[in-house]
């Protein structure tokens, strides 16, 4: 759904020929049924021709391996995802599978202890093999979605990163500075679709923050709603607050709230109605005239909360 105008006023299936990037972990089919299996690490690996880390990697979608680690009769290793995307065939002899369990190497995978992969960026934490992949899921330096909601976006990256992306390929409007008042206006009001109007960037505090209004249905209901995300954490966001004020024909409505973090997607934060949401029939009352036309004026601002050193009370710090 576009905008009539807007005026902003600034204050993997797999075939013969996909590559595989082959390694091979010598047979260990009779595991099982063997009491002496604690085959020594230097008859597994060995040293010079790959690392631990290589054997764990699979050799289909490149990913770590985590148990059940499956291998076929000749040895060659993958994860138990892509067992079922080759149906159950060896992507790299062509062998059948079957149900052999690599426990060798899932035994060499408890002796390891990881980087964490976000270490490129900056996280310093060392982990156990099996416990990396939950702090993986929830690193705070791992990269951010891009929060455009507009499009099916797949773009990941670090702020700074995201910020150019949105300014450069979604044409995302970038202000500065913590108080916005905008004007927003559609000529046939009666036309509401799950579709996002508009996004906008707001520089101040030194953060970014990214304030979202759209026009979708809640149940029968047609609505507008407009809500506040934070570019970056959690914890960083709750640091803020903002507001939300529409209103007309002298009356107001207004919404005061913590911004949430990208972290959270666009869905989560609509489908939780976290935000300021005007029914059609109450923003038509503010737009005023025939109601034929919605005219809609949003203002708002943002402020920092900041401890108050003698009470111990969050006090607000407004921008200039």
């Amino acid at each position: 759904m576009e905008l009539d105008s807007i005026e902003c006023v600034p204050s993997l299936d797999l075939t013969d020929e996909d590559e595989i990037h082959q390694h091979q972990f010598p047979s260990i089919s009779k595991a099982h049924n063997n009491s002496n299996n604690n085959t020594s690490l230097a008859s597994v690996i060995h040293p010079g021709t790959t690392s631990v880390h290589e054997l764990l990697e699979c050799p289909v979608c490149t990913n770590s391996m985590y148990p059940p680690i499956h291998q076929c009769h000749n040895g060659h290793t993958l994860c138990s995802t892509c067992k079922t995307r080759v149906h159950n065939r060896c992507p790299t002899c062509r062998q059948e599978l079957g149900d052999i369990r690599c426990l060798a190497l899932e035994k060499v995978a408890e002796s390891l202890e990881l980087p964490c992969k976000y270490m490129s960026l900056g996280c310093p934490e060392i982990f156990p093999y099996y416990s990396k992949l939950k702090h993986e899921s929830i690193c705070n330096f791992r990269p951010y979605t891009c929060p455009y909601a507009g499009s099916e976006c797949s773009v990941v990256g670090d702020i700074p990163f995201l910020v150019a992306h949105l300014r450069d390929d979604h044409k995302v409007d970038m202000h500065s500075g913590c108080t916005f008042n905008h004007r927003y206006v559609k000529s046939n009001p009666r036309e509401v679709e799950n579709a996002t109007w508009m996004l906008t960037v707001f520089h101040c505090f030194g953060q970014y923050f990214c304030l979202h209004f759209e026009a979708f249905q809640l149940g029968m209901a047609p609505v507008y709603m407009a809500f506040l995300r934070f570019m970056g954490d959690e914890t960083e966001a709750r640091n803020y607050s903002y507001s939300l004020e529409v209103g007309g024909n002298g009356r107001k409505l207004i919404w005061e709230g913590t911004p949430r973090s990208v972290r959270d997607s666009h869905k989560k934060v609509r489908d939780s109605h976290d935000g300021l949401i005007i029914q059609r029939n109450m923003a038509l009352f503010f737009s005023g005239g025939d109601r034929k036309e919605l005219k809609l004026r949003v203002t708002g601002r943002i402020w920092k909360e900041q401890q108050n050193p003698e009470g111990g009370a969050c006090i607000p710090n407004l921008c200039s």
